[in-house]
């Protein structure tokens, strides 16, 4: 009488095997940050995990903290002046040791638009991060992070779930823990 045959080391049962989609919803990180000033802090932390090339997408509505949230890592990657919301200009390059190029895609039918922005820098080195970018900006990059952010209905608490879409970004926002 035989039993399973296994390979050295494997454990008996069925392998599932997870497509690229599934094991980065799975990766997903969710935050809950009491106040505006956690907000900008946790900013100042994903920044410390953020490279040349990285497309951060940040999705919520109006007052749930994106910008303060790109404030946070603009302060994190000590770039230069003050982030402020990018809405009349489309986007703004604020240089540092590792620039960031912050956009609002609220009035852009798709990000294309933006390729035509002269912004001073490539995004190969610059870290970009597109306000209201869910389903505009997806194709600017083949890796990328999404940040949901929503907000409680009578508190300041805001709620970050951050959802790593290719590359080593589920590795990356696993060590912010």
């Amino acid at each position: 009488m035989s039993g399973p045959r296994h390979g050295p080391g494997r454990p008996a049962g069925p392998r599932v095997r997870l497509d690229e989609e599934t094991r980065d919803a799975l990766a997903a990180v969710e935050v809950v940050l009491p106040t505006p000033a956690d907000t900008f802090e946790f900013g100042r932390r994903l920044a410390g995990v953020l490279r040349a090339g990285d497309l951060l997408l940040l999705t919520g509505p109006l007052g749930a903290g994106k910008t303060a949230l790109v404030q946070g890592i603009g302060a994190g990657l000590n770039v230069e002046g003050t982030v402020v919301s990018p809405t009349f200009v489309i986007a703004r390059v604020h240089p540092g040791p590792l620039p960031l190029v912050h956009v609002d895609a609220y009035r852009l039918g798709s990000l294309a638009e933006v390729d035509d922005l002269d912004l001073d820098v490539d995004a190969a080195d610059a870290v970009t991060a597109v306000e209201w970018g869910a389903g505009r900006a997806e194709q600017l990059a083949d890796a990328r992070l999404q940040i949901l952010i929503s907000r409680a209905a009578d508190t300041d608490e805001r709620t970050v779930r951050l959802v790593p879409h290719g590359g080593d970004w589920a590795a990356r926002i696993a060590a912010l823990n």
